[in-house]
């Protein structure tokens, strides 16, 4: 399924519409009546008997209309508000508005907000429908609008709401609030998931979300729709690649780790578990001589090697010669979890870059250390993976991290053009974009991985796709899905919070496991 936003949405219909010919009045037709059979699905007539439906003056609104009319028709009392003069109505809207009158529906045109109250208190309804704004709303609402929405809200507990499309006052492009919007508890919306159901704070406001098909050719959107994949289980069944045939070790590449500092050794052991839960044939991990022991006695399957160190516990600039062989003959380089922030650490990776042309994922340290110059790594050769959290991403961008969190996919697209990687901009649906455009937008929000050393899991989880020949960009999210995907189910085991960036690692071959199986969990 792919991801899109209002605008993209509205393209499509252009598409649908006017090449294809497909009637307008038959896609509003479709969108009416599947909203009323979700309602009816999820609020029966035998509990919920009373619909007000609230019309804008738009195409949700006319979708309102249908919808109002598909209630009545399966046995509910349905009663229906304007918010605009019917003569603002146009096209299939209009249509459906007169469809209504005709039916002898009472039509009650709602001008104040006292007007509502009073509906409100008569009908005593047990189901508000929200068809006033649609996914193309790009102002902030106020005045009349802003104090009917801000009524609902502060009502909701008499009644359930149902969003038409998307939760009036949601920025369909961004999930954020255009100075106010309705708190559904369940949205409808038609043929695709938008970009403002899923980004916060929009997604607190959408409720459960059900996409209802209205007539849009698969082939269309295949065509015609941005490069934006939801990544879940059909997505990764898609993409995973069954092992067949004979096999060893050196089939499935070796990552080769650069990771793990004086009081920060735990960093290396857990990107060296993502990538042995992964699947890598070897993983050496690669480090300061004082932690080998402890790296090869918790993980006995890799592979260590021992670094010259500085007296603060950090690699010393002087192993770069050594370092530079250690990376003959691998497949991918894993490189910034602990390593550490001095001086020196920013000269070796610096001067790495220049010597060697790897598959690199880059994460926590490095890339601090790298925001600093980010033309190192426009001009690097190789393959990049940068997988920052908003925190480390202001710190290439220069902008503070509310403005990341404001519009994440403009922060992503940025990210990549300043430095002509792959980037994963984490956090809840998590975002894998690449220098092609192609953008995958993961359909797991997981509060429990907001823990210390989850990250380090994930970027040796990547590596170890790449050294098994994924192509980079499903690689990275193929890994980031699977990561999500495993702490989801940790925490349906143990609850919200408390399960540990080890047991996210641990968890992940149970779920190749149900790859392999082609079954969903």
């Amino acid at each position: 399924m792919k991801v899109v936003t209002g605008r993209e949405m509205q393209e499509l219909d252009k598409v649908v519409i006017q090449e294809l010919e497909i009637p307008a009045e038959v896609l509003m037709e479709r969108a009416g009546l599947g909203v009323a059979e979700n309602i009816y699905k999820y609020f029966p007539l035998e509990k919920y008997f009373k619909v007000l439906v609230i019309c804008g003056p738009g195409n949700n609104g006319g979708d309102g209309f249908v919808c109002a009319r598909h209630l009545w028709d399966m046995g509910y009392k349905v009663k229906v508000v304007l918010l605009s003069e019917e003569e603002k109505y146009k096209g299939e809207a209009l249509t459906n508005l007169k469809i209504l009158k005709k039916l002898g529906f009472t039509l009650e045109r709602v001008s104040e907000l006292r007007q509502l109250e009073e509906i409100l208190f008569k009908e005593r309804p047990q189901i508000l429908v929200d068809a006033i704004f649609g996914t193309g709303l790009k102002r902030e609402v106020t005045g009349f609008l802003a104090e009917v929405i801000g009524f609902i809200n502060k009502n909701k507990e008499a009644y359930k709401v149902v969003a038409i499309d998307i939760s009036s006052g949601i920025c369909s492009e961004t999930g954020q609030i255009l100075g106010c919007a309705i708190k559904a508890d369940l949205t409808v919306t038609f043929e695709l998931i938008k970009i403002g159901h899923l980004f916060y704070p929009g997604k607190e406001y959408t409720g459960v979300l059900e996409v209802v098909k209205i007539g849009f050719p698969r082939e269309v959107i295949e065509k015609r729709a941005p490069q934006r994949e939801y990544l879940d289980w059909k997505w990764a069944k898609r993409i995973f690649k069954p092992r067949t045939g004979y096999t060893h070790k050196g089939t499935f590449g070796h990552v080769l780790i650069l990771a793990g500092s004086r009081g920060k050794s735990g960093a290396g052991i857990l990107s060296a578990l993502g990538a042995l839960r992964g699947g890598a044939g070897l993983v050496t991990l690669a480090s300061t001589k004082t932690l080998q022991k402890i790296y090869s006695t918790i993980l006995p399957e890799i592979l260590t090697a021992g670094l010259e160190e500085e007296p603060t516990g950090e690699i010393s600039f002087n192993s770069l010669e050594e370092f530079w062989k250690l990376c003959e003959g691998k497949r991918v380089l894993v490189i910034g979890p602990g390593l550490g922030l001095t001086l020196g650490v920013k000269d070796f990776l610096k001067e790495l870059l220049k010597k060697i042309e790897l598959p690199l994922v880059i994460d926590a340290d490095a890339l601090t250390l790298l925001s600093e110059n980010p033309e190192v790594l426009k001009n690097y050769k190789g393959i990049k993976i940068l997988t920052p959290h908003p925190g480390e991403a202001q710190r290439f961008l220069k902008i503070s991290t509310k403005e990341i969190l404001s519009n994440r996919l403009k922060a992503t697209e940025e990210l990549v053009n300043l430095t002509d990687s792959i980037v994963v901009l984490k956090g809840p649906h998590s975002i894998v974009m690449g220098p092609d455009g192609r953008t995958g937008v993961n359909s797991i929000d997981e509060p429990g991985l907001a823990q210390g050393g989850m990250g380090d899991i994930l970027s040796g989880l990547i590596g170890a796709f790449l050294a098994q020949g994924y192509e980079p960009f499903l690689a990275t999210c193929l890994a980031v899905f699977l990561h999500g995907e495993a702490g989801k189910k940790l925490h349906q085991e143990y609850g919200p919070f408390g399960f540990t960036a080890t047991e996210v690692g641990n968890f992940i071959p149970k779920l190749i496991k149900t790859l392999e199986e082609g079954k969903k969990p």
